[in-house]
């Protein structure tokens, strides 16, 4: 079982979060290619709020490879990152910073989850991140790999959108949850 009670407690810990599935509506099928088509998942505001009053440091760790399709550009994702976390802010949390990988997964890169470049990029512009004082909260099974290679507590979002490519019971995903309010929700209340 997670530590909740010592996340919430320590005043330490890390948050790393998968955007795509966990923050924002996922676009079955598709990319969110502009700001316009990012609707963020309900309560998700208020989950980082939340967090935000526990967690040292916020990340958004997210894998975009439609720029490496050339269905968007990097300027794109900065416009939908900006305002992403704007929108946070003006509603009371925060988003220390958002690290993505815009190349193709056959490309291997890295910084793709579930390599963990984007990790030790965090860990590099915040010296004091702890991998293992750090929760991983994702919707994919990539994500979970990504956190547990690095000692990350994890946390699997199993909504409507999610697609987990296990059913089974992994030794990768401490703990599944329906959203991340529902995450902020245990935080708060163990």
């Amino acid at each position: 079982m997670i530590p909740f009670e010592k996340i919430r407690t320590s005043g330490e810990w890390t948050l790393f979060l998968d955007r795509d599935g966990v923050i924002n509506k996922k676009l079955p099928g598709r990319y969110v290619t502009r700001w316009e088509e990012f609707l963020f998942l309900p309560n998700a505001l208020e989950a980082i709020k939340t967090c935000s009053q526990i967690f040292k440091h916020i990340v958004v760790v997210t894998n975009q490879q439609g720029i490496g399709k050339e269905l968007m550009t990097s300027e794109d994702l900065h416009d939908i990152h900006g305002n992403m976390i704007n929108e946070i802010m003006a509603f009371g949390g925060y988003i220390d910073q958002v690290y993505y990988c815009p190349h193709l997964a056959e490309e291997e890169p890295m910084c793709r989850k579930p390599n963990p470049g984007m990790a030790f990029q965090a860990a590099e512009d915040f010296p004091d991140i702890d991998f293992r004082m750090s929760l991983m909260v994702g919707d994919s099974y990539s994500d979970m790999v990504f956190g547990k290679q690095l000692e990350m507590y994890t946390i699997l979002i199993n909504n409507a959108s999610s697609i987990s490519e296990t059913g089974q019971t992994d030794s990768n995903i401490d703990q599944k949850l329906a959203s991340l309010n529902e995450v902020a929700t245990y935080l708060i209340n163990s």
